[in-house]
């Protein structure tokens, strides 16, 4: 299926203009109106079934810790060639979470830092990079403003049309 092509409006009059305001207006008012009679629905249909549905979870939960610590205190024997089995109900088993480095005790970031500068330099990063908040903040400044094509860049700052239609119309409407 191919592009829808978007044709683009000229000489709009101002008759024109003001029935497609209001047109514009009155469809997101009944919009509004629909999405909140859904939002109503939906919460009743939540509230149905909440009770159940925390019962199911605290039940879940219950049994999960017994099957959780059945294969923990087993893990040796039901485990020992691979780290999930297969059964009946379902696939139980251990997976490892994705590695990650934690200091020893004793040690804080900032000291694992300056040990790795002399024991493994290659391991530390320095970060150079622009300062884009500062530019942009002080881009107004002329000294800043002459010097900032020299470095590569502009400052850009995109205009959008909108429309901002009143709430109160919804409730008027359907």
């Amino acid at each position: 299926m191919g592009k829808a092509k978007k044709t683009v409006l000229q000489g709009v009059t101002e008759a024109h203009y003001i029935e497609s305001l209001g047109n514009y207006a009155d469809a997101e008012a009944k919009e509004r109106t629909i999405t909140s009679k859904i939002d109503v629905e939906v919460n009743k249909i939540k509230q149905k079934y909440a009770d159940e549905l925390q019962r199911l979870a605290d039940k879940k939960q219950a049994h999960f810790e017994v099957v959780m610590t059945y294969c923990s205190e087993n893990k040796d024997m039901l485990f020992s060639k691979k780290r999930s089995m297969e059964t009946p109900h379902g696939v139980v088993g251990f997976r490892f979470g994705t590695p990650k480095l934690k200091t020893l005790k004793g040690f804080t970031w900032a000291a694992v830092l300056e040990v790795a500068k002399k024991l493994m330099p290659d391991y530390v990063r320095t970060v150079n990079e622009p300062a884009k908040d500062r530019l942009l903040a002080d881009a107004d400044k002329p000294e800043v403003a002459e010097l900032l094509p020299q470095i590569g860049v502009y400052v850009d700052n995109d205009e959008t049309f909108y429309i901002k239609t009143p709430e109160t119309k919804a409730a008027e409407i359907v």
